[in-house]
This record gives C-alpha cells, sequence and structure tokens, in this order.
C-alpha cells in the first residue's frame, strides 16, 4: 500500500484514525495463539517486537476491521489469529521485517526462506513486501491467496525468476508505484531468490534504477477474516550479501 507522511509505507505507519469500535475491539480482545504460551503476544494495532535483526509488526492499518492478535517464539516462528469482517479493503498486514539498506548494484544475493500455514477461507495474501528507502517503489511477491483478491495495475506478462513463475502486475496508487508478481501456483512453503527480481526490474525493463532496498517484509494481507482465522508462519528468514 502507498506510504504516507512521514514516508513510511501504509502497513507499518503508526497512524491513529480508525473506526472506533474496530479500533476497540483490536486493542481489548484476546484472541487465540499457539496452545504453548508464545514469548511475545499483541492485541493493539500497532503492536511491534525485535527479534535478532528482525520486528514483527500486528500492523492493523485498514479501516472497517475487526480484533488481531499476533504473537511470537521468536521472529521466524510467529502467527496471527484475525477476526475481519466480510468486506471489501485490505484490513492488515501483520508482518516480520528485515531491513538490507543497500542499492541493488552492491548487493550480490538476497534470499528468502518461507514455511506457512493458512486458511482455506478468508480473503487474503500470503507475500514479500520489499520498498526502497524512499518507499517509492513497492515490490510484492505473492506465494499464495484465498478468495477475492486481486493486485493493482495492469498485466504485464509472465516471468520465471527466482526459482519461481510470476505473473507481473505494475500499477500506482497515486503515491508510489507498485510492482506485484503473482505465483503462478499456491505455495506453502519454499526460497526465493529475490535478487534476480530486483535485476530484472532494474535492468530489464528498467521500471526502476538503482534503488537502495531497505525493507524486506513477510505476512498476510488480509482482507477478510470472518469468525476468525489463524495464519502461521513456521520458518522465515532473509539472507543478504
Amino acid at each position: 500500500m502507498r506510504p504516507t507522511s512521514p514516508r513510511l509505507p501504509r502497513r507499518t505507519l503508526l497512524r491513529t484514525v480508525l473506526p472506533a469500535a474496530a479500533a476497540l475491539a483490536g486493542l481489548t480482545t484476546l484472541a487465540s495463539a499457539p496452545a504453548h504460551a508464545a514469548v511475545w503476544s499483541s492485541s493493539e494495532q500497532w503492536g511491534t517486537w525485535s527479534n535478532g535483526g528482525y520486528t514483527l509488526y500486528n500492523n492493523i492499518w485498514g479501516s472497517g476491521t475487526g480484533p488481531q492478535t499476533i504473537w511470537a517464539n521468536s521472529y521466524s516462528d510467529w502467527g496471527v489469529w484475525a477476526d475481519h469482517p466480510n468486506t471489501g479493503g485490505i484490513k492488515s498486514y501483520p508482518n516480520a521485517k528485515k531491513v538490507v539498506n543497500r542499492p541493488i548494484s552492491q548487493i550480490t544475493t538476497l534470499t528468502s526462506h518461507y514455511n506457512v500455514t493458512v486458511p482455506n477461507s478468508g480473503a487474503y495474501n500470503t507475500s514479500y513486501d520489499i520498498w526502497d528507502t524512499d518507499y517509492d517503489h513497492e515490490i510484492m511477491l505473492w506465494v499464495n491467496r484465498t478468495g477475492p483478491v486481486g493486485p493493482l495495475g495492469s498485466h504485464q506478462g509472465d516471468v520465471s525468476l527466482g526459482g519461481h513463475s510470476w505473473s507481473v502486475y505494475r500499477g500506482d496508487n497515486g503515491h508510489n508505484a507498485v510492482y506485484t508478481f503473482i505465483r503462478s501456483s499456491d505455495s506453502t512453503a519454499g526460497t526465493v531468490n529475490i535478487k534476480p527480481v530486483l535485476d530484472w526490474l532494474k535492468n530489464t525493463k528498467g521500471w526502476i534504477g538503482d534503488e537502495t532496498i531497505g525493507d524486506v517484509q513477510f505476512g498476510y494481507e488480509i482482507t477478510s477474516s470472518a469468525g476468525g482465522l489463524d495464519f502461521r508462519t513456521n520458518s522465515f528468514g532473509v539472507a543478504s550479501s
């Protein structure tokens, strides 16, 4: 989603405007969590936790939201329970973030692995959200999706990059360019080589320059999860050099 002042991505911006009932529910509801007590959990709208060089965000940023609780034992073992109504519009993007802070030309390798357990109902995508440090360019890699969700922009063709086949969409939300790569088939576990994706955008298509890559986020972009659904990250990590 678009960044807003002060140049932070909207998914992680500490906004304060929400419908009162939804905000109250998000702050006070105690939701389901793993069977054992997690090391950290939060039902706060902007709940955050730092661990092992990563930051986890509850990140309930949309309108018309319901309650949501994030829990974690570590940056690679975490999950979310969310009960957002069956209405349109993205409600949240709970995620774990690693900051790279290097220009594309100076990145030798940038890879990530993921292993998730996701519901078979609701409307959401499981995705990487990669930003440059100025938040002018947003690169999304959808590894799976369920329900009526779709990318911003128009279809630009299909490509095989980073060990996966993608359908590529390009759009603009009025604040930043958005490039969405949707995996040709849903996946709940794998490794993504992100560097070839960046090189393709920069060198092959010329859509971006030698941007300094900042945030590499991974999480769940949730539109609806009525009745309460669980999203679990069993394993996740980012490696770069």
